[in-house]
């Protein structure tokens, strides 16, 4: 099959703001989505393009001391809350999950729309925040967020808002996907970004009430003096890393797990080969999920909790990548012998997988007990989760864009603007990155705006890929902006797909298919009649 190659306005052929603000077509939802999170994803670089100019020199004073921590606590907390968490889940998974399944729409449209104007909500009132910005790091442990004069109830409230919105999808995502699959759409025909997603909205329905209830307890602290967390009134600041991070570290799986779908939708499409190990990807993904709420310690081995605790935290943070490394293994599989094109979606797919293996294979340098001591609160962790979240989600994240903008607005990129974009990211990522890996091993503390000299080659060549990398994502930007003022008009299927949002019209049109398919077939079966069962 290559697709229905009717094309035209599809669902944007309605103009005018309220027909977007008042919408229930998911389509229309996903498209706000992407627009906000993207926007907050460009002002979050911005932050850490100023945090790269600050580090250029050891003792350079661009800003001041505080000033320099309000950037940091605004870069982390814009990427984490606003960007990375919503972006696949609320945006990609918005428009395509119907689509995936062969659905005209998400089970429950007014509650998909209302949760996303609670996560405008809590956006606004987290800028609102900023009369008296933050200065705490993204992570806003006590007790010094329990002390601090920044308006951390008010930050407090519209992060609650914020994990209110994707606890609302998370639900509406598993009913959609239980109850809407078209006819003859079996769990083992649903395609890989499926289970990520599905698997993803798990994590959030069951993670974020604990961070909702944690900054509630933080807020009611400051407001009414209530000590959970004061220990001078019997409270306990480490019970705050706790909580936080009870929800924080299965948060991370909320970021990679749909990254790690759509790369299992690019992979068998552009080596032209079926997926390997459809059962082990689809599976692995519920595994992450599960696993992921039992890690949590691996980030408080210097709290002082017991040895046994540090033990067991540090054994279930080694077994957790045992599910990660089969969909890696498969991938590779995958590929071996395969009919490989390199458009941009599969170099960012490719991209996604180098990347994650370095960021994958510097974790257990942190989940050991004895090497984590030694660089907890380094650049080295820094690093290590820029590989795996940048490198991994956000390069998923592109790879997506990429590999659905035909789809999504009927037009093509400008495939050589597209490519050299990647080239600029990738070069600039590693060189801004790495440099980090090599200075943590050398001791450098993160977070701080001052260092001694002896680092000092290290940052400048860390604030020069710093530039190269943003001027990538700038012709990215512009490229995307081109695409859709003067891009060619994209055919129905140009990548010769076989899941189902292919088989529709290039921008789909409001109800998704003429009408509801019947799914006959697993969507890789590329080169081969078979599939897995059905």
């Amino acid at each position: 099959m290559t697709g229905n190659p009717e094309t035209g306005r599809g669902y944007l052929a309605e103009r005018g703001w309220r027909s977007w603000a008042y919408t229930l077509d998911h389509k229309r939802i996903g498209v706000m989505y992407l627009l906000t999170t993207i926007a907050f994803f460009l002002v979050g670089g911005v932050f850490a393009l100023l945090l790269r100019l600050e580090l250029l020199s050891p003792q350079a004073k661009y800003f001041s001391d505080h000033t320099y921590n309000v950037f940091f606590t605004l870069h982390g907390a814009m990427m984490i809350f606003l960007f990375i968490i919503p972006a696949i889940p609320s945006g990609l998974g918005n428009f395509f999950i119907p689509m995936h399944i062969g659905a005209r729409d998400v089970a429950f449209p007014r509650l998909n729309l209302a949760s996303y104007w609670v996560f405008v909500a809590g956006f606004l009132v987290v800028l609102a925040s900023l009369v008296s910005p933050m200065d705490t790091g993204w992570t806003f442990y006590t007790p010094y967020s329990a002390k601090t004069g920044a308006a951390v109830a008010t930050l407090s409230f519209g992060i609650f808002l914020i994990g209110m919105s994707s606890i609302l999808t998370g639900l509406n995502f598993i009913v959609t996907i239980h109850k809407l699959r078209a006819p003859g759409m079996s769990w083992h025909r649903l395609p890989l970004f499926i289970w990520g997603m599905y698997s993803t909205s798990i994590i959030q329905v069951v993670a974020t009430p604990v961070v909702g209830v944690t900054f509630l307890l933080l807020a009611l602290e400051r407001l009414v003096g209530v000590a959970f967390f004061d220990p001078a009134k019997g409270g306990d600041p480490v019970l705050f890393q706790h909580f936080f991070w009870f929800y924080s570290h299965p948060v991370v799986y909320v970021m990679i797990l749909p990254a790690m779908g759509i790369v299992s939708e690019v992979i068998p499409v552009f080596s032209r080969k079926p997926i390997f190990g459809y059962a082990a990807i689809a599976y692995s993904s519920l595994a992450i999920a599960f696993i992921g709420f039992l890690v949590w310690g691996h980030h408080m081995f210097t709290s002082a909790m017991s040895p046994l605790a540090n033990a067991i935290f540090s054994f279930l943070t080694f077994f957790v990548a045992v599910p990660t490394a089969v969909k890696v293994f498969n991938w590779i599989a995958t590929l071996y012998k395969g009919s490989i094109t390199f458009e941009s979606p599969m170099l960012y797919a490719l991209t996604f997988i180098f990347l994650f293996i370095i960021g994958g294979l510097t974790g257990p340098f942190l989940a050991a007990l004895s090497t984590n001591v030694q660089l907890h609160d380094t650049y080295f962790v820094v690093a290590h989760f820029h590989y795996t979240m940048m490198g991994g989600t956000v390069m998923g994240f592109f790879a997506g864009l990429h590999y659905w903008f035909p789809k999504m607005t009927g037009k093509m990129l400008n495939e050589k603007v597209a490519r050299i974009a990647w080239a600029l990211v990738f070069i600039g990522f590693n060189v801004t990155f790495f440099t980090m890996f090599i200075v943590g091993t050398r001791g450098m503390p993160r977070r701080y705006a001052e260092y001694v000299p002896k680092f000092h080659a290290e940052n400048v060549v860390s604030t020069v890929g710093s530039a190269i990398l943003a001027l990538g994502i700038l012709v990215m930007m512009w490229n995307f902006v081109q695409g859709l003022r003067k891009g060619a008009r994209a055919p129905g299927n140009p990548w010769y797909a076989l899941s189902l949002e292919w088989q529709s019209a290039s921008p789909p049109e409001t109800e998704n298919f003429h009408e509801v398919p019947t799914v006959t077939a697993w969507p890789y079966g590329y080169g081969t009649p078979k599939g897995p069962p059905a």
